[in-house]
């Protein structure tokens, strides 16, 4: 918190008199001392999606290692939790769409309806199994259709927990001989802490566990909801970025009635808020380069100068290389799994001066950034 008091109060944000001192920095622990450019900023940083999810099924252990020896600087798992209360990385709750919990008659009595932020969703969900349980299952591919080829790896991954992730990138770690990072996500903040399950203190332990909670440690905690992001700043000594959608709300603040919208939040005013709890903004990329009314790609916005004017660092996501996700205008044919012309659409997203992105290939963002930089 001192280190952002410092930052706000240098841009004049703060009632406060004078620029504060950063807290000083402790000695990096695996999975590493993340380098600092000459700004004090991280350097860009190349995020593997779900690990390398446009060539593995999301979330497993072969995706965030594929995703780090193509390149990326950090791998994403995305937490939930189990009943005995294990923190594991699925994209969501439900875990239908994702494993092959469907074709498991022992567990069909499973099959439910929840309310997930305030809209029905049906199916299986990870917070009705044990990590036993859990383990019994194999991940399949989230989009078969558009990634086809992922679907021959279907039934072969287990659902990592979050510790063996850990362990992933410190074993890549020394492989590579360089830190691969973990840019983690909570996900539903809401949602679990309702029933009792809340993910955040179970976080904030592994990394103390860890010795991953100190300023240099290669690690981002990320959240699409606010409360709980004000709350880790207490706990946590990481940076914390702030996920922005291109509509709707955190579902926090529908929840507790708070009317203000993801809109609100990309204001100055509300910049300047998330500035004192955050150090990140993960704004959907139509926030950062907007599409004209036919889908093709438009111009960009003012978000990247905004936010970086109260010293936030600005990683839009996501990034992927079918048709199906492309600007109409780069895409290269009718076919929607096919791949487009995906360079273009970096090229123009790294003029902004973002500082990171979120990619589903790795090894397309690295040789796009490598091109950029020259």
């Amino acid at each position: 918190m001192r280190r952002k008091l410092a930052l706000l109060a240098l841009c004049g944000l703060t009632g406060l008199g004078g620029a504060l001192a950063p807290a000083s920095a402790e000695p990096g622990t695996e999975p590493g001392a993340e380098p600092k450019d000459a700004r004090g900023k991280d350097e860009f940083v190349i995020v593997g999606h779900r690990g390398a999810s446009g060539y593995r099924p999301e979330h497993t252990l072969a995706s965030y290692e594929l995703a780090a020896r193509m390149g990326a600087d950090y791998i994403e798992p995305d937490l939930v939790t189990t009943s005995d209360g294990v923190l594991v990385t699925r994209h969501e709750p439900e875990i239908g769409g994702t494993t092959d919990v469907s074709r498991r008659p022992e567990f069909a009595d499973r099959k439910t309806t929840k309310l997930v932020d305030g809209e029905p969703v049906t199916g299986w969900f990870a917070e009705d199994f044990t990590l036993a349980e859990l383990k019994t299952l194999r991940a399949v591919e989230r989009i078969p259709d558009l990634r086809p080829n992922n679907t021959v790896y279907d039934g072969r991954f287990e659902i990592p927990t979050f510790q063996e992730v850990v362990d992933l990138s410190r074993r890549l770690s020394r492989e590579l001989g360089r830190p691969i990072g973990l840019y983690i996500e909570t996900k539903h903040p809401t949602y679990f802490a309702e029933q009792g399950l809340a993910l955040e203190p179970k976080l904030v332990e592994a990394l103390d566990r860890n010795g991953l909670n100190h300023p240099r440690a290669k690690v981002y905690v990320q959240s699409f909801e606010v409360t709980n992001l004000k709350q880790l700043d207490d706990r946590l000594r990481v940076p914390l970025v702030q996920l922005v959608d291109a509509s709707g709300a955190p579902y926090d603040f529908v929840h507790s009635g708070d009317p203000r919208t993801y809109d609100d939040l990309l204001t100055p005013e509300g910049l300047a808020e998330v500035a004192t709890y955050a150090e990140g903004l993960g704004p959907a990329k139509d926030l950062v380069v907007a599409r004209d009314e036919d889908g093709s790609l438009g111009e960009p916005t003012s978000l990247v100068a905004d936010a970086h004017r109260v010293g936030l660092d600005v990683h839009p996501w996501t990034f992927r290389a079918e048709n199906e996700f492309l600007p109409t205008d780069l895409r290269s044919s009718d076919d929607p799994a096919a791949w487009g012309r995906i360079f273009e659409e970096y090229e123009a997203f790294l003029a902004t001066g973002i500082d990171g992105v979120f990619a589903d290939h790795p090894d397309i963002a690295v040789e796009a950034v490598r091109s950029h930089q020259g």
